[in-house]
């Protein structure tokens, strides 16, 4: 029974007792500890594939083979964690995404959440498993092109979209110009994309729930959103002070410490804006210093790296072992709101409790 009166979330045949899901931070943020702590608690848990394998010993001379065996070992360790649902998060702009969508897929992980780029041909990798497939997006016509491509090309509909706004951590799918502008709100996004899918939905019979994503922060902001019309949420940024999370305690020691002002954009390496928190690392790069490095695996199709300040991938690899003097934390907008570390079944309740209060 289901007394937290926060719905269901339902993808194809698979029930999430909490219509929310754990979004994926790459380089070693959201592992099986934090994937699997969300999925045990009724939310979905997601293991994010960006620079998985750079936690292993070889990768910087076998980074395709560290990658692939990172990832198994991730989603098995998560499976002996949990009964719960897990995810993992593919970037599109990944060189080695068609590896790491097959992974996952042997891996038999429930949903692939993938973004960063269109995935237009996702479900050409799918074969007939039980996978569930969920483009990230940040436009209705975004959720347009992919649901008339993957169904008049593959027969086949997105199982879900998740809808990232531009008040995200990491990088976005926005311009400079259109992160502030309220025309590219989530509030705005969330009407468009359920509008945009509705035809498909009424033509092939299949429902297609709509996730928020991007700045969502508490049980209030849950219920905001789920009264426009989405099914769920993801959420990234609040999932880092928890002691669950994979990062480093200096890592989560940053949200706690930053300030409303510390949360920049930035520019980076890999053409797109991002959001981070502030320090020396960033001032530096902003003053146009060069970090050197030796780029280990074009690891991102549209990095310039030879041209590249720093390597975004090591700076995150920094950040996230606590080196930040070589790094810097991606964060989402409200991550200075944090005030402490808890448990991932704390942060559940208090977002329950939160929802509750602003459904009254």
């Amino acid at each position: 029974m289901n007394t937290n009166n926060l719905k269901e979330l339902k993808i194809g045949d698979l029930t999430a007792k909490l219509p929310i899901i754990q979004g994926g931070m790459g380089i070693g943020i959201s592992l099986s500890g934090l994937a699997s702590a969300v999925a045990n608690e009724g939310g979905v848990g997601v293991i994010a594939t960006a620079g998985i394998g750079m936690l292993e010993p070889d990768f910087s001379t076998n980074w395709l083979e560290a990658n692939i065996r990172a990832l198994k070992k991730e989603i098995k360790k998560a499976r002996e964690l949990t009964k719960g649902i897990l995810g993992v998060n593919i970037m599109v702009a990944l060189s080695n995404y068609a590896d790491m969508v097959r992974t996952a897929i042997e891996e038999e992980i429930d949903i692939i959440f993938s973004g960063a780029g269109l995935p237009l041909n996702l479900p050409l990798l799918k074969g007939s498993t039980k996978t569930k497939l969920v483009p990230i997006i940040s436009s209705g016509r975004a959720a347009s092109i992919i649901c008339k491509k993957w169904s008049e090309k593959y027969n086949y509909l997105p199982d879900a979209i998740v809808v990232e706004g531009p008040r995200a951590g990491g990088h976005l799918g926005f311009k400079q110009e259109q992160i502030n502008d309220p025309e590219y709100s989530l509030e705005k996004l969330i009407p468009e994309v359920i509008k945009a899918v509705k035809p498909f939905e009424e033509r092939y019979k299949k429902p297609i729930p709509v996730i928020a994503a991007g700045g969502i922060y508490t049980g209030e902001d849950i219920y905001n959103f789920l009264k426009l019309g989405a099914s769920g949420v993801q959420m990234a940024t609040r999932f880092v002070t928890t002691y669950e999370c994979d990062a480093s305690i200096k890592f989560k020691q940053t949200y706690i410490d930053s300030s409303k002002e510390d949360i920049v954009i930035i520019k980076s390496p890999v053409g797109m804006p991002g959001r981070a928190i502030k320090n020396k690392f960033i001032d530096d790069a902003n003053k146009g210093e060069k970090k050197p490095f030796k780029c280990p695996y074009h690891c991102i199709i549209t990095c310039d790296y030879k041209n590249s300040p720093y390597c975004i991938a090591l700076a995150l690899l920094n950040a996230m072992k606590g080196n930040l003097e070589h790094g810097f934390a991606f964060a989402g907008e409200n991550a200075y709101r944090a005030k402490g570390i808890i448990s991932v079944k704390e942060l559940i309740e208090s977002l329950i409790k939160e929802y509750k209060n602003a459904s009254k």
